[in-house]
């Protein structure tokens, strides 16, 4: 028996004591390898709607291209405030493809929660959903937030997603009237995107990746920093885990991960968003704004 590490004597055959994470400077560097290896296969599903390799990689550097046009650069934070939509993953890969720090807000906040971490993380940018944005149109004042993009459901799903916007917003009634002056939306950032050229920027393992809030159970909410490194080990983690049950290779040439944990939160980003793509899988997410 390991007496410094007895958990290691319940570890089910196969599964290693450690993993190395060296091959990869950066959750960018996973990626690339990824979007360059399964370029041609879906990679995300929302609404019925399918989403490759290929334009997930593609969208994702217009955001860092529009990203950097604002002028943010390594270590600036950007807010995330998304249910599970195409949008979250372009932005988040956008996001650190630019050097930036997401900040992965929960939709739910309120006023005051949102407030608070705004200005505790030092967001200077957010891109928001349509539902949400009254809320932060009350304390936006109360903000260092400079730019903000705001975008709805149906927003990248073509004339299927005009039909959800328009019941959503007038049927359902889900979105309180806000205004936000020098807002744009989604497709704008694509597009003043798409006119930039592409400039990656250089990261570390130590480079932060997220700010990820807890829930506050023991007071306020805590920003949790968590690198490049924490990512990439936590991911590498997971799939030794899963490695010995995807050798009897029951699952098909492509792994299918159904999503219905928000992507904000922690164990839904590593254990379905991440893991699914360094799997070159296929995650069908679920939203409930």
């Amino acid at each position: 028996m390991n007496t410094l590490k007895p958990w290691l004597e319940q570890y089910s055959p196969g599964i290693p004591a450690e993993v190395d994470s060296s091959k990869y400077s950066s959750l960018n560097a996973m990626f690339e390898e990824v979007f360059a290896t399964y370029s041609q296969r879906n990679v995300v599903e929302y609404m019925g709607k399918m989403m490759s390799y290929h334009e997930l990689d593609h969208l994702s550097k217009q955001i860092c291209n529009f990203l950097q046009s604002l002028g943010l650069k390594k270590g600036d934070r950007l807010a995330i405030m998304l249910p599970n939509v195409f949008q979250y993953q372009i932005a988040m890969i956008g996001a650190l493809k630019a050097g930036c720090v997401v900040v992965n807000v929960n939709p739910q906040y309120t006023a005051r929660e949102l407030e608070y971490q705004l200005n505790d993380s030092g967001a200077s940018a957010l891109i928001i959903l349509e539902n949400f944005a009254h809320v932060f149109a009350s304390i936006q004042s109360k903000t260092n937030v400079q730019h903000v993009v705001v975008t709805s459901l149906g927003e990248l799903i073509g004339f299927k997603g005009k039909i959800v916007d328009f019941v959503v917003r007038h049927v359902k009634k889900m979105v309180p009237a806000w205004n936000l002056p020098n807002s744009i939306s989604f497709r704008q950032a694509l597009e003043i995107g798409s006119k930039k050229t592409f400039h990656p920027t250089q990261l570390e393992p130590s480079d932060i990746a997220f700010l990820q809030y807890t829930g506050g159970t023991t007071g306020v909410s805590k920003g949790t920093i968590l690198t490049h490194k924490n990512i990439l080990v936590n991911v590498l983690q997971i799939e030794a885990w899963l490695e010995p049950v995807l050798k009897q290779n029951k699952f098909g040439e492509q792994l299918v991960f159904l999503c219905a944990l928000p992507l904000y939160h922690i164990f839904a980003l590593t254990a379905c968003g991440v893991l699914c793509m360094r799997k070159g899988g296929h995650c069908t997410i679920c939203s409930k704004p």
